[in-house]
């Protein structure tokens, strides 16, 4: 048990996050819970602080906004709250050409997927090194593997956060365990906030988010590098490997179309 540790779990208001916020509490630690539904996380830290008997502390926060993670940082310093684990979860996705992307939703899923997340590995990786040692799980996805036309921003910013948790693996070690687990498609709600329907070839990938809210964990706790959840999954990830980056965005580009 690590009930004297704390997670910070971002995006953790429901799906895939409040998954983390259960495993993580399950496993004796204090959470805190950050997302921008206030009501949501309240009943949620309520729930999981009565089953499991560790502190669960709210800090409502749009993270897709500049800046937001310094303030994030200021509340969770003003309660007291330093955080042992990192749970980089909260993203959203755009589906379309990308020159229909709106321009507005486009720089807050820049901001929140790539620019927001950064400077939250920096500043509490920073502060995890310098101290007693931590753990940062970044959640990315199979979008990272290739060029993804349709999802094109998406899929770049998961390009971006996988190649960052890779390189912070080694940078940071043995001190701070860095890891990217890289899930395909999950029933979180995710699609229907991007506005994407998968196809056939890929609804049929769909993993419970109890499982790859685990592999995740015991992929950072172990300090794996990256960890794709799923058999199929993993087969998607590694023909990425074998095909050229252009074939790889072209076959991506049929799935999408369900051809």
């Amino acid at each position: 048990m690590n009930s004297n540790q704390t997670a910070l779990i971002t995006g953790a208001s429901a799906g895939l996050g409040g998954e983390f916020v259960e495993q993580l509490a399950s496993r004796g630690y204090d959470v805190a819970l950050t997302a921008r539904s206030a009501d949501a996380m309240r009943a949620l830290a309520e729930e999981i602080s009565g089953r499991h008997g560790v502190r669960a502390t709210v800090h409502p926060q749009d993270l897709s906004q500049p800046g937001s993670a310094d303030q994030l940082l200021e509340d969770l310093d003003a309660q007291d709250v330093k955080p042992d684990v990192l749970v980089n979860n909260a993203a959203f996705g755009l589906h379309g050409a990308f020159i229909d992307y709106d321009a507005a939703k486009l720089t807050a899923m820049l901001q929140l997927n790539m620019v927001t997340l950064a400077e939250l590995t920096h500043r509490l990786g920073k502060r995890m090194f310098e101290s007693r040692g931590g753990h940062i799980l970044l959640v990315g996805s199979g979008a990272a593997f290739q060029p993804t036309p349709t999802m094109a921003g998406y899929g770049a910013t998961k390009a971006f956060l996988l190649s960052l948790g890779e390189a912070l693996n080694i940078e940071l070690a043995p001190k701070v365990k860095v890891s990217v687990v890289s899930p395909g498609t999950m029933d979180t709600g995710f699609n229907t906030v991007s506005g994407f329907t998968p196809p056939p070839a890929l609804e049929r990938l769909t993993l419970p988010v109890s499982d790859v809210a685990k592999a995740g964990l015991d992929a950072m706790f172990a300090g794996t590098p990256n960890v794709v959840p799923g058999f199929g999954n993993k087969l998607g990830a590694f023909s990425s490997k074998i095909l050229s980056r252009h074939a790889a965005a072209k076959m991506f580009m049929r799935m999408a179309a369900g051809d």
